[in-house]
């Protein structure tokens, strides 16, 4: 993969404190960027900074606390990097709960609708200021395998008339892809140079996969690692998405190997569902209402 130099640019990343943000993190302040690790947990995140310290000790490498499954702490975090900050090279939406109970955000969202997707909705357009008075910034937004073949819920977008997890993490890896592509289309409207890509890491043996509560048990965790290629290989599309030289915008990224699981990064194509104009539309619309954060670009 092309090595791009970072030095001199400020990189977010939800999410940052474990699997494919950590991968990204570690690479980002290896090519010279500043990282901002934006996680729930600081404790976490304070320790998985020190762990990229004692590989290079000249890291650039914050800490902020945010929490997706809240508005108030997403308002109150894009409010602080606003003071800090007055330009943005790298958003990287990373951050994702996958397949809990069924349970609510803060505001009363489904939690992965309302996190994986509206939390990072919110954030993009409360910090698109800074984006957009920064030269070719990018956006790169996490989506998934499980986006194939999935739908937007309209009508059940809280579970509350029923609830599958899978169901519903595909629903929000679904509005990532459609939001991350709308995004970009929307940014060339209006003649903006900031470019909005969508990634996947195909399936890759992260955190995200836990037995309710507990860790995998030892012998799970060995059986996934020979089956699905490990956090640092999933972290690939991600940091391609970010950097690569030759991307325009609105591309999709993810593993080059056998159904797009494992592998080097590439171009990969959504699944068909990812296309419906109306779909995208009315999500863009419902997203704004619900978190009431409007783009203006």
């Amino acid at each position: 993969m092309t090595q791009v130099d970072l030095t001199g640019k400020t990189a977010i990343i939800t999410g940052a404190n474990s699997g494919i943000g950590y991968g990204a993190a570690k690479d980002f302040v290896r090519n010279g960027a500043r990282v901002i690790m934006a996680v729930r947990n600081e404790d976490k995140g304070k320790a998985a900074r020190e762990r990229i310290l004692q590989e290079n000790p000249q890291a650039a490498i914050d800490v902020m606390r945010i929490d997706l499954a809240d508005l108030a702490s997403i308002r109150s975090f894009a409010d602080a990097i606003k003071g800090q900050l007055d330009s943005l090279d790298l958003l990287i939406n990373n951050a994702g709960v996958m397949m809990p109970p069924h349970s609510k955000t803060k505001d009363g969202f489904e939690l992965q609708f309302g996190s994986n997707h509206l939390g990072h909705f919110a954030l993009t357009g409360q910090l698109l200021p800074l984006l957009i008075n920064t030269p070719g910034s990018r956006v790169v937004t996490v989506s998934s395998l499980a986006h194939k073949g999935s739908e937007i819920l309209f009508d059940n977008l809280d579970g509350s008339k029923g609830y599958k997890k899978f169901q519903f993490y595909g629903q929000s890896k679904l509005a990532n892809l459609m939001f991350a592509r709308e995004l970009d289309k929307r940014l060339k409207q209006h003649g903006l140079q900031t470019i909005s890509l969508a990634c996947h890491p195909g399936i890759s043996s992260t955190n995200l996969f836990k037995f309710g509560k507990k860790d995998a048990p030892n012998f799970m965790k060995s059986l996934m690692d020979k089956l699905l290629q490990p956090a640092d290989m999933g972290a690939l599309p991600t940091i391609y998405a970010a950097t690569h030289p030759s991307l325009k915008g609105g591309e999709y990224i993810g593993p080059d190997g056998k159904g797009r699981r494992k592998g080097y990064p590439a171009l990969d194509t959504p699944h068909p569902v990812a296309n419906d104009e109306d779909v995208i539309n009315k999500l863009w619309e419902i997203s704004e209402k619900l978190t009431g954060v409007v783009f203006d670009f």
